[in-house]
């Protein structure tokens, strides 16, 4: 089994916190079979909360479960339970491991944030609920402090985690 970090980037304004609607954020990823190499073409949703029975290797089900269209190899991944991380303005412009994967044959390798991120205000601002990303950039007003607020130059990439 290998760990992969899924770490993201982005400078915020006047945002105290960002973070995912979790559990039951989908995280929308491309994934590589580790046994051939092929990639997906197309993109895979990950939940925490959602778990599928297809692995016969593990009676407890996985989070995401896919049989390589090369290869024919079963592969599995779970998100790790308590891994989810808030980014924080302390972070901005950073890179920060925000949730980690639990890889048994495939690993993730591009990442797609689209809809249901959490941004809080700073100051006791706005909470901004179901923001989306997939455009790398978001803008709002937080009419509680009168001030812009906005995520900006969202980045995100992959990294192998030791153990």
């Amino acid at each position: 089994m290998v760990r992969v970090g899924l770490q993201i980037s982005a400078n915020l304004e006047n945002i105290e916190e960002l973070k995912t609607c979790h559990p039951d954020y989908a995280f929308f990823v491309k994934i590589t079979c580790t046994n051939c190499g092929e990639t997906s073409d197309k993109w895979h949703d990950i939940t925490e909360s959602e778990r599928t029975q297809h692995d016969t290797r593990n009676a407890d089900g996985v989070n995401f479960y896919i049989k390589c269209k090369m290869c024919g190899r079963e592969n599995s991944l779970d998100i790790v339970e308590k891994s989810n991380e808030t980014y924080t303005q302390d972070d901005s412009g950073k890179f920060k491991t925000i949730v980690i994967f639990d890889c048994r044959g495939a690993e993730p390798v591009e990442f797609s944030p689209r809809a249901g991120w959490i941004a809080k205000a700073v100051d006791g601002g706005q909470t901004f609920d179901n923001i989306d990303l997939s455009e790398d950039d978001w803008v709002d007003y937080d009419e509680k402090n009168g001030n812009s607020v906005g995520i900006y130059e969202f980045a995100s990439k992959f990294i192998k985690l030791k153990k």
